[in-house]
């Protein structure tokens, strides 16, 4: 086996340990047949909360079992080949298996961060707030385009997106915007993404066609099950209602069913507008402040997380994360990990895995070197 071979079956064989190391290998099989045992017990379901916990655990050990044993089948298999080849003198062979090696580098590293998502809430659902910045109808239409990316990053990967609350801007884009976003390691990934986005282009509202710089941030929190317990005070809360706005011509309510409830001793707001119930909207941003109090307590915990609360923060120059530049040149480039591409439409088509995986292990570990072994 050539020397380059073989440094690549060493970097699949120690990431391949690593992951079993991380997954805890034994105990982790044990887990697991237990698990699969309760799901055919019919009353799991007696307790749905508590289902749906052990079910979704389920999944993230089958999928982490799964990744390791199908990384070791094709190492095996892929060994195998190079020496049959070698042995019959069949240079095609050997190098359809080097070739077959070297693209298994590419899984090892999305499992690897896969396996960085293993926080408190990182398997959970996640809600995504999107407010635009100074700058009036450009940045209102930036935030309009964020939430764009983030829809269309969502779709690629199989989530289920509701539109909460939307704010429409006075002649193009939004004002703000809530998501949820339904799907395994939802926040995990998404709390990433926290933090104010710049874009720089030539202005389509400018009649000069003149370079304009805009900006609006993202918040990220994840969804919390009634197994978590956040206390909140109602006394400490101020309840708003008021006329859901956005597009919809006669749909649009024409009561006070939205509702805005505001924690007064952290200052954190949320709101709600999907349903035409003024109860149901009250029972979600009840749910939407829990999450938000919660997420606030895991940032507190969280030592190696560095992403500021958007809502925090001033949502122009020197807090920013990431810049994208469709004019003069196009870049766009993540101002923590250096992470960058040259097709800023891809980017803001929802192809984002690139900086998320880098800003996640950047977070994880903390320092560049990791980030660029992971890499």
């Amino acid at each position: 086996m050539r020397a380059e071979t073989q440094d690549v079956v060493d970097e699949i064989k120690q990431a391949i340990s690593l992951l079993r190391r991380h997954l805890d290998w034994e105990p982790a099989l044990k887990r697991f047949d237990w698990l699969n045992a309760r799901a055919e017990d019919p009353s799991l379901w007696d307790n749905p909360t508590e289902a749906q916990k052990l079910m979704r655990e389920r999944q993230q050990l089958e999928d982490g079992i799964t990744g390791i044993r199908k990384l070791e089948s094709q190492l095996s298999d892929n060994l195998e080949l190079i020496e049959l080849g070698e042995g019959e003198g069949d240079s095609e062979i050997v190098e359809e298996a080097e070739r077959a090696l070297k693209a298994m580098r590419g899984e090892v590293t999305r499992l690897q961060i896969e396996s960085l998502l293993s926080g408190e809430a990182d398997a959970n659902d996640s809600y995504l707030e999107v407010h635009s910045g100074a700058g009036g109808t450009e940045s209102q239409d930036w935030a309009n385009m964020l939430l764009r990316m983030y829809t269309r990053w969502a779709d690629r990967r199989g989530m289920k997106i509701e539109v909460l609350e939307m704010h429409d801007g006075e002649e193009a884009g939004i004002k703000s915007a809530t998501l949820l976003i339904k799907g395994h390691n939802a926040y995990g990934w998404l709390k990433t993404e926290a933090g104010v986005h710049r874009l720089v282009r030539i202005s389509p509202y400018d009649s000069a066609a003149r370079r304009h710089t805009s900006f609006s941030s993202i918040g990220v929190y994840p969804v919390i099950d009634d197994s978590i317990d956040i206390e909140v005070n109602e006394s400490d809360c101020r309840i708003d209602t008021y006329r859901a706005s956005g597009a919809g011509g006669q749909h649009v309510n024409t009561t006070d069913s939205a509702v805005r409830i505001t924690h007064i001793p952290t200052n954190i707001v949320v709101q709600c507008q999907q349903e035409r119930s003024q109860h149901k909207n009250r029972a979600k941003a009840w749910d939407m402040l829990r999450a938000r109090l919660y997420e606030a307590e895991l940032q507190k915990r969280e030592e190696a997380a560095n992403v500021e609360n958007a809502a925090k923060t001033d949502i122009g120059w020197g807090h920013q994360i990431r810049s994208y530049v469709l004019q003069p040149y196009q870049l766009v480039k993540d101002l923590r990990t250096g992470t960058e591409s040259t097709s800023p439409q891809n980017v803001l088509d929802g192809d984002l895995d690139a900086f998320m995986e880098a800003a996640l292990a950047q977070r994880v570990y903390g320092g560049s070197e990791e980030v660029e072994d992971l890499n």
